[in-house]
């Protein structure tokens, strides 16, 4: 396995009325089968090489935050509005492929849920439902994160006090 390849990807927390989108994972996936994660999904060249450029010199700027905006609408029907960095974590597949995932995180902005392929159910959660679902380890930490984020307290990043 050539060591410079990754995934990059980018997942989605979704804020509607306080609560959170979250949503299971099909069994035949690959990664984290039958777990419930928030949506996401890879980057892929078509999210930024048949576009304009940004600058002179060849750039595309906000590729992630559209790859993000592309993902939530293709796994769960959703518009998000402004999107914001939360944290970021590595993995290695099950497949060998290790997997830059950012997570980030927007409030709602249009659209009824519509589940994706490869997607098999989903709920709308507080921080304290989201205890009452088999998530991908990490993911109700991040929802942590966010909750008191979104609650004026100071955040660290992810498994860290902010002192």
């Amino acid at each position: 396995m050539d060591e410079k390849i990754h995934y990059v990807v980018a997942t989605g927390i979704v804020i509607k009325d306080g609560k959170y989108l979250i949503a299971k994972r099909a069994d035949y996936e690959k990664a984290f089968p039958g777990l419930w994660t928030v949506p996401g999904g890879k980057l892929e060249q078509k999210d930024y090489k048949n576009r304009k450029h940004d600058t002179d010199a060849g750039q595309w700027y906000n590729v992630v935050e559209d790859l993000l905006r592309r993902e939530v609408m293709e796994e769960v029907g959703l518009e998000m509005d402004k999107i914001n960095y939360l944290a970021s974590l590595t993995f290695v597949r099950p497949d060998g492929i290790p997997s830059l995932v950012l997570s980030m995180f927007a409030e709602y902005k249009s659209g009824e849920v519509k589940l994706g392929e490869g997607l098999t159910e989903y709920a709308w959660v507080t921080l304290e439902d989201a205890k009452n679902y088999k998530l991908i380890q990490g993911i109700y930490e991040e929802l942590e994160m966010l909750d008191k984020s979104l609650k004026g307290k100071k955040i660290g990043e992810w498994g860290k006090e902010e002192k």
